[in-house]
């Protein structure tokens, strides 16, 4: 007998979560498995809707359906497991699993830490992610994917288009630091060290994303206010992911934002090689980053303090040696490392789900 898993979300389009895991869903082995998806709100379909929806059994729109209506539906649909890939984040619907809409009933991906909700039975996660003594902060039994947490789609390429840095009016002889993360996303605290890093490093600038005007004067501003002329600090708005992928092939080091991390980007960087930088917290969304470089063997790129943090960034900016090191090993992980093997993702989480099945009240280690 198949066995049925449903994945629920609001974002069944061009959504970081998403393209994480549209490969994914299009490798589940449909011999073993039947594969639902609930669209839990009305969202605007685009074309990644249409590739997602061509790798489920079953896509369900729950949007126009009240709460009742829906648990009705989908407890008719007989899952085995239910996947919740929203938690608490915008649009969730977490009232239906409180409803018991399926006997095994998980967290994943988009909300960085427990639900601490009863009827949330599992959190997929890994033990880098939850080290051993995090694990009495979680009302969840954790599944612990052998690599990492984070799925990522290892067909996503870049554009054709070739960018230089003068087209983002980045200087040609600077060392560019960046992070594409959302604004606020940053702190004072690693605002203070990455400011630091361009009055010591001379010849470098620091490249971010624009979130909108008032973020960008902000920064401006507290850019001044600790000695750093606005000149240094570039501002590039949103494109394409495809034009995004290469366009960030002009900068030399992502600067990780310590609270909470970068996912998406992170794995976005790195599959471009462009190596991540970041400093582990006790925090399960501050350990995101941490959790993919382990995976990778670039363990370098881990620092555990804001000092350490900063002289790392320094090193690779300053020794060329130590910098390509780093980029010729993150170039054959690419290559050999099992976090760029979706494939492998697939089957141990597979595994994981008829374990879970067979045993359904056993811890999943």
């Amino acid at each position: 007998t198949k066995i049925r898993v449903g994945y629920f979300s609001s974002n069944f389009n061009q959504y970081p979560v998403m393209l994480l895991l549209a490969r994914l869903f299009e490798l589940h082995n449909h011999s073993s498995f039947d594969i639902y998806a609930y669209s839990l709100v009305s969202t605007v379909e685009d074309e990644l809707t249409k590739r997602l929806k061509s790798s489920f059994t079953i896509y369900r729109k729950l949007g126009q359906l009240d709460d009742q209506a829906s648990v009705d539906l989908i407890r008719n649909d007989n899952l085995d497991i239910a996947v919740d890939l929203m938690g608490y984040t915008k649009r969730s619907r977490m009232q239906l699993f409180a409803s018991r809409v399926a006997p095994i009933q998980i967290s994943y991906l988009d909300y960085p830490g427990s639900t601490g909700a009863p009827c949330i039975d599992y959190l997929i996660a890994d033990k880098t992610i939850i080290p051993v003594e995090n694990l009495k902060f979680f009302s969840e039994k954790i599944i612990c994917m052998p690599n990492c947490l984070q799925c990522i789609d290892n067909t996503i390429s870049s554009s054709k288009i070739e960018f230089s840095r003068s087209d983002f009016d980045l200087p040609e002889d600077a060392f560019v630091f960046c992070n594409f993360g959302r604004n606020e996303k940053i702190t004072s605290n690693e605002f203070d060290a990455w400011m630091g890093l361009l009055l010591k490093v001379h010849k470098s600038v620091l490249w971010l994303l624009e979130s909108n005007s008032i973020s960008k004067t902000n920064l401006i501003r507290e850019a001044h206010k600790r000695g750093v002329d606005k000149s240094r600090i570039i501002f590039s708005k949103k494109i394409d992911l495809q034009l995004h992928m290469n366009r960030q092939k002009c900068a030399n080091l992502y600067l990780d934002t310590f609270n909470y991390n970068s996912g998406f980007m992170t794995f976005i960087a790195l599959n471009s090689k462009l190596p991540v930088l970041t400093l582990s917290g006790k925090s399960f969304s501050a350990r995101i980053s941490t959790s993919i470089l382990h995976s990778l063997n670039l363990n370098e790129l881990i620092t555990n303090s804001i000092e350490s943090y900063k002289k790392i960034a320094y090193k690779m900016s300053s020794d060329n040696q130590f910098y390509s090191d780093i980029v010729n090993r993150l170039s054959q992980a690419k290559q050999s490392s099992e976090y760029f093997n979706t494939e492998l993702f697939t089957k141990n989480l597979e595994d994981k789900y008829k374990e879970l099945v067979q045993n359904k009240n056993n811890y999943i280690d």
